[in-house]
């Protein structure tokens, strides 16, 4: 146990350290900058302009960065959704996998632009060659370019000084792709087939087992998807068992290697954040903030699912951590990787809106079920998605400091810019819509007999089932309990409207937010003016985070995993009398 606990530390310790020599190369190219990569990407990134007819100089304001962002969602999602259907009718699909049924297709089209890759399939029995690599992997880079995108254009904002416009998302979300996401994928892909991932066009073999039994193994060119899964914070995985399938994670190494992945960039863009604005110390504050609570949520989900499950425990079951096991609640997960590193990969991979799993997430202690619940309720701000963290955790920064300057009478202020109604209150839209889409969404579903159809357990854990569902779905995380049927007609178009809400209903009033401040002064800092780049402010802003959500979601958390948990105890203390 102790050896697992050093090798969450060490990975913790290798995302700062690649975050921190990343940070300065992503601010380099979001300003334009020339480097190491220019002399080869620089010409295909002019030609991709001129193939566009976007003028790379051309800035936009934010209902033009808008409707830009939105303009390329909506042509890729259709493109998407005529390609699952039409999928029998494509090339590089050798197992003859017919075209993907209506609903199905839009609620998987939506997910996968939404950066949500919810998946209410089985991949390696639904999916063609070219649908994964096409219609799906097409997305795992162009939904996380447009996270990158619009953070970015945030950060430009609150830098800036008396602008009307925040940049242009075309050019954006070609640099994110070109000189971040793909040669950060091609490393990793090659790393990662290094290791055992699967990469092959090839039909699926079949084997001839010992017992005389035609076994038929799927493959296919997966383990570049799975990078970009997990470095865009995607997370559809192309085998139905996700990172639990050693195709497409294969050993320890590649477990803790997907890990720093998933929160490489999302760290990364939080440092940059600091140079953009020309005060390292405030991107080390944000970048502090994430890790402080990703870290409290390992240690918890960790500790929960090491401590077991007391049901076993009454019946004189031992889950201790000796010698020969790794004691813990193993119940769905895999051997190869054990509570402790199944907890961090639980918590990072809803602590970024990744929703990769590598354990099977119903099968957690309620306690440790609830974390990875509460970090998607939070927001996905704990480091959260590539780009949607970061513009995420600004937002809870700016109410913040408006708290702050509540408390002592003043103006609340923001690297200079004042935070004043209007920021406010699109701040407030900006996290309301969450809430609003995961407890409505949740209530309908346990009144209408469709929505009680899903749930495959009774009580608690069904109601839970509902609410991570909804959670994961608004945060565009994408993992699941899987206890819950999810392709249905109800599941399939509530969910997707989820998504879509959760995605760009909270985006609008961000880059709305962006253009308010871009047209701000900068004034200069005074007396009163409150430090944003201090212990005291990561203190206070995690204490707004905490209290938000607390507010806001702890009577349905009491309903789900917290009743549930109880119910476990008592039963155990039952069975121990």
């Amino acid at each position: 146990m102790l050896l697992d606990i050093v090798g969450v530390a060490i990975t913790f310790i290798a995302v700062g350290v690649g975050a921190w020599f990343v940070a300065p190369y992503l601010a380099r190219v979001f300003t334009g900058e020339r480097v190491f990569l220019s002399p080869l990407v620089r010409p295909i990134e002019r030609s991709a302009y001129w193939v566009m007819g976007v003028k790379e100089d051309e800035e936009q304001s934010w209902p033009r960065y808008a409707v830009a962002a939105l303009a390329v969602t909506v042509a890729s999602l259709v493109f998407t959704y005529l390609v699952l259907r039409l999928q029998d009718h494509l090339p590089f699909n050798p197992q003859g996998f017919p075209g993907v049924a209506p609903d199905l297709a839009l609620n998987t089209a939506i997910s996968f632009t939404t950066n949500t890759n919810w998946q209410n399939y089985t991949g390696e029995q639904t999916m063609s060659y070219f649908s994964q690599m096409v219609g799906l992997v097409m997305h795992n880079f162009l939904s996380a370019a447009t996270g990158i995108a619009m953070a970015v254009a945030l950060v430009r904002a609150i830098s800036s000084r008396q602008l009307k416009t925040i940049g242009n998302f075309y050019v954006d979300a070609t640099r994110a792709t070109l000189y971040v996401l793909l040669p950060l994928a091609i490393v990793g892909g090659l790393i990662l087939a290094s290791q055992g991932a699967i990469q092959t066009l090839s039909s699926y073999p079949v084997a001839h087992t010992l017992e005389g039994i035609q076994q038929t193994i799927a493959v296919g060119p997966f383990a570049s998807q799975e990078v970009i899964k997990d470095l865009g914070n995607n997370g559809g995985g192309p085998f139905n068992a996700n990172s639990a399938h050693p195709f497409e994670n294969p050993n320890g190494f590649t477990n803790q290697f997907e890990i720093f992945l998933e929160l490489l960039i999302p760290f990364s863009l939080a440092l940059m954040f600091g140079r953009m604005v020309g005060r390292i110390r405030q991107g080390v504050a944000i970048a502090a903030t994430m890790g402080i609570v990703l870290m409290s949520a390992t240690a918890i989900a960790a500790w929960a699912e090491q401590s077991g499950n007391p049901a076993l425990t009454s019946v004189g079951v031992s889950q201790a951590n000796t010698s020969s096991q790794s004691g813990g609640n193993m119940e769905g997960k895999e051997v190869r990787f054990g509570p402790i590193y199944s907890a961090q990969f639980v918590a990072a991979t809803t602590g970024t809106s990744t929703g990769a799993v590598d354990a099977s997430h119903d099968s957690l202690t309620p306690l440790g079920g609830m974390v990875p619940m509460v970090l998607m309720q939070l927001g996905e701000i704990t480091p959260g998605g590539v780009g949607a963290g970061l513009y995420g955790m600004l937002v809870f920064a700016i109410l913040a400091v408006f708290i702050a300057g509540l408390m002592v009478g003043r103006t609340p202020e923001y690297l200079g810019k004042k935070i004043e109604s209007k920021e406010v209150r699109l701040a407030a839209l900006a996290i309301l819509i969450l809430p609003a889409s995961i407890l409505g969404f949740t209530a309908i579903s346990v009144l209408v007999p469709a929505g009680l159809a899903g749930p495959l357990n009774p009580g608690a854990h069904g109601f839970s089932e509902i609410l991570y569902a909804f959670s994961s779905q608004t945060g565009n995380n994408g993992s699941a309990f899987a206890g819950l049927t999810g392709n249905t007609i109800y599941y399939n178009s509530t969910g997707g409207m989820a998504m879509w809400l959760g995605r760009y209903m909270m985006v609008l009033p961000i880059l709305a937010l962006a253009g308010a401040l871009a047209g701000k002064k900068v004034v200069p800092a005074g007396t009163g003016t409150l430090r944003t780049d201090t212990p005291l402010f990561v203190g206070l802003l995690i204490g707004v985070i905490f209290i938000i959500g607390a507010l806001t979601f702890f009577p349905a958390l009491a309903l789900g995993p917290i009743l549930d948990q109880l119910q476990l105890v008592a039963g155990h203390l039952a069975g121990g009398s």
